[in-house]
């Protein structure tokens, strides 16, 4: 009985330890897909008009909130979420910023992406 006991003791300590890990994987993904930028340095590095960094700001933070969605969602379907998010951030990108601007912009997403592991 004792040693039934102990193996059930050993057995929930074990799942309690991989529970934690895996919601710590979870946090930790969150904050990869967290894709919040400083718009002063982004205003700065592009030298954006007034007007241009207004609609640079709606632009990314709805960027922003599709990578968050993206974060949540299951394996299967994260990828192409996130697809389909950074095209819809560069076309409309695209349609606010100058062509200097924007392959700078284009360069800075992608050392983004790079240095965060989204880019596979």
């Amino acid at each position: 009985m004792k040693r039934m006991f102990l193996m059930v003791v050993a057995m929930l300590s074990m799942t309690t330890m991989f529970a934690e890990e895996e919601k710590m994987n979870g946090v930790e993904s969150a904050k990869v897909y967290d894709m919040s930028v400083n718009y002063v340095k982004l205003a700065q590095a592009l030298r954006l008009t007034s007007d241009q960094m207004d609609a640079v700001q709606d632009v990314h933070e709805a960027f922003v909130a599709d990578m968050k969605s993206a974060a949540a969602a299951s394996d299967d379907s994260r990828k192409a979420m996130m697809k389909n998010a950074i095209k819809k951030d560069l076309r409309n990108m695209h349609w606010v910023l100058d062509h200097d601007q924007y392959r700078s912009y284009v360069r800075l997403l992608n050392l983004t992406l790079v240095n965060r592991g989204l880019n596979k």
